[in-house]
């Protein structure tokens, strides 16, 4: 990665949240550590020397927080299967999830639906991002949605236009069950095309695969949803 970083942006049309985190509020104005649960795949439970967004939110959050509670306690319970996708990650929900009764829960999906499309069916992963969002909220959640990253691997052949299915798709999960959704693939795609951000800054260099993302650009990632939450949580005057 070049010793000059590039300048970028956070569009608040991509990066601003929908839905209000109320539970999550509440409970960050208790006297109980909150709990948040990160469910995914690789880009949740990490690879290689990049250290993946939950641990880096975990710490985020604490420091945005510990004024006025310096003793607060936020954890980020990192849930992450690297390989995995929505149809996996259902039978998961019961003790990944639901048992540690969480504040909050982010949920990134469709990355494998592409990457591994000989295996998966889109149309199928989203029946089961809906089934797991009806799940979640049933139970009374409050819910993130994160969607893929944009990476070479999943502009290559035929993956383009599957991506690009998913992506909607995802938006429409999570239209449909008014939660949010943090649009990681508008994003890192801002970047590349408005920033000139390139894309061996945008994906770790040492993946083969040319799919995950560099250490920097999962930080950027992460501080932009740690600013996001944030936001969202703040009670407007």
């Amino acid at each position: 990665m070049p010793d000059h970083l590039p300048t970028i942006e956070f569009p608040a049309a991509i990066v601003d949240l929908r839905y209000s985190l109320t539970t999550f509020r509440q409970a960050l104005n208790g006297k109980h550590p909150v709990r948040i649960v990160a469910m995914g795949s690789s880009s949740t439970a990490g690879r290689a020397d990049v250290v993946p967004y939950p641990y880096r939110l975990e710490m985020y959050l604490r420091q945005r927080y510990k004024d006025p509670r310096p003793n607060i306690r936020i954890d980020v319970l990192n849930r992450g299967r690297g390989g995995e996708e929505a149809n996996e990650e259902l039978g998961r929900f019961e003790t990944d999830i639901f048992q540690d009764d969480p504040a909050l829960v982010i949920w990134q999906v469709g990355t494998n639906a592409v990457f591994h499309n000989d295996k998966y069916d889109v149309d199928v992963v989203a029946e089961n991002i809906r089934k797991g969002l009806a799940q979640l909220r049933a139970r009374g959640f409050e819910v993130l949605l994160i969607d893929p990253q944009y990476a070479p691997k999943m502009l290559w052949d035929d993956r383009a236009e599957v991506s690009d299915k998913m992506v909607r798709l995802i938006r429409a999960a999570a239209d449909e069950a008014k939660v949010n959704l943090f649009q990681r693939w508008a994003l890192m795609r801002h970047w590349h095309v408005q920033n000139n951000v390139s894309f061996e800054q945008l994906v770790d260099t040492t993946d083969p695969d040319k799919l995950h993302q560099s250490d920097w650009s999962t930080w950027q990632v992460s501080v932009a949803l740690t600013n996001a939450i944030v936001k969202t949580a703040t009670p407007t005057a």
